[in-house]
């Protein structure tokens, strides 16, 4: 039952804090204009995310004083690169820093919580006990770190996509946690469930105020941390190691790696913004915004399910049901194409 009360309190405070939010960044002059790959057409406030860092620590702070939370080495190194990683998104909100500093500082902070704990020293085999990293553990989480965060700052391109896959992944993530005795990353992550619901109220197209890096790179780096935090906690949830944030997270990965093909192939920047992502290919051919917004929903909540199987659920009744949401999906996706194109 704490779970629902966090996830509630931290919304309400990020429905609190937005307003405020919104002020400042228009006092400040952090504000979005529109541009050639921009989609919005008015200016709009930028770095959201500092309601939702906020939030997140004044929430996780209230339960270490109420004995929920345990305030160890894993919740300062928490605190201390989130307030960094949020740092460092909002200077590039004001100022546009160049993405190769950008990487740096990211990279320092990976380092940063590899000093607490944050490792991956696991990695799931299916087929028998989970394979140790050894000294393999170093590059990897960097590039985990890496990957994420730049993942999430790369869907962050429609009104509420971002925020909104992140409640998604952050529920799943939650869940998984709590179902393996792993309270310290279950309370973290419903905290920013609830943060990213109440910040959609202000997202959701037509947006009021943009995540901006401060939030893009903020969400990131928190799914990214939780999502390894556990190594070592997870007792005897080997099934757990890595194999559910990768499933979950799927769609952003395997963008964010596509984008970096494709820049590659075209001998561009892999750094350079563009408007080739997924979400602007599904708007190219037609459909609406909140359409697009609410696919990306769909998809994450059904590898969400699929990645839950692996750790709930027989394999034979998983197949199973997979098989039936392979039919669902293709029913909806049929629907929804048919009702886009064939309006008059």
């Amino acid at each position: 039952m704490i779970n629902i009360y966090i996830a509630i309190g931290s919304m309400i405070l990020v429905y609190l804090l937005v307003p405020a939010n919104i002020w400042l960044s228009k006092k400040c002059g952090n504000v979005d204009q529109p541009r050639d790959r921009s989609i919005h057409k008015l200016s709009t406030p930028r770095s959201g995310g500092i309601a939702i860092f906020l939030a997140v620590v004044i929430t996780q702070l209230i339960l270490v004083v109420l004995k929920f939370q345990e305030a160890n080495n894993l919740f300062y190194g928490l605190l201390i690169g989130g307030f960094l990683i949020v740092l460092l998104g909002l200077i590039d909100d004001i100022y546009d820093l160049p993405a190769w500093i950008k990487v740096l500082v990211e990279i320092g902070i990976a380092l940063l919580m590899i000093s607490f704990n944050f490792k991956i020293d696991l990695l799931t085999n299916p087929f028998g006990n989970p394979i140790q990293t050894g000294i393999f553990s170093y590059p990897l989480t960097i590039c985990w770190f890496l990957l994420v965060i730049n993942a999430i700052n790369l869907i962050d391109g429609l009104d509420g996509l971002a925020a909104g896959i992140i409640a998604i992944v952050s529920l799943i993530l939650g869940i998984a946690s709590w179902s393996t005795g792993n309270y310290f990353t279950t309370l973290f992550n419903f905290s920013i469930l609830g943060s990213c619901i109440g910040f959609l109220r202000f997202n959701f197209h037509p947006a009021r105020i943009f995540l901006g890096d401060a939030g893009s790179l903020f969400l990131g780096f928190c799914i990214a941390a939780l999502s390894i935090a556990g190594n070592a906690q997870y007792k005897g949830a080997t099934a757990l190691t890595m194999l559910v944030p990768i499933i979950v997270l799927s769609v952003p990965l395997l963008d964010t790696v596509f984008t970096i093909f494709r820049r590659i192939k075209s001998t561009k920047h892999i750094f350079r913004a563009d408007k080739n992502h997924l979400h602007h290919k599904l708007l190219d051919i037609g459909l609406s915004y909140k359409t697009v917004v609410l696919i990306g929903y769909f998809i994450t909540l059904l590898f969400g399910l699929i990645s839950l199987g692996f750790l709930l659920v027989d394999r034979k009744i998983l197949l199973s049901l997979l098989l039936g949401m392979g039919i669902l999906i293709f029913i909806i996706f049929y629907n929804i194409i048919k009702s886009e194109f064939m309006k008059k």
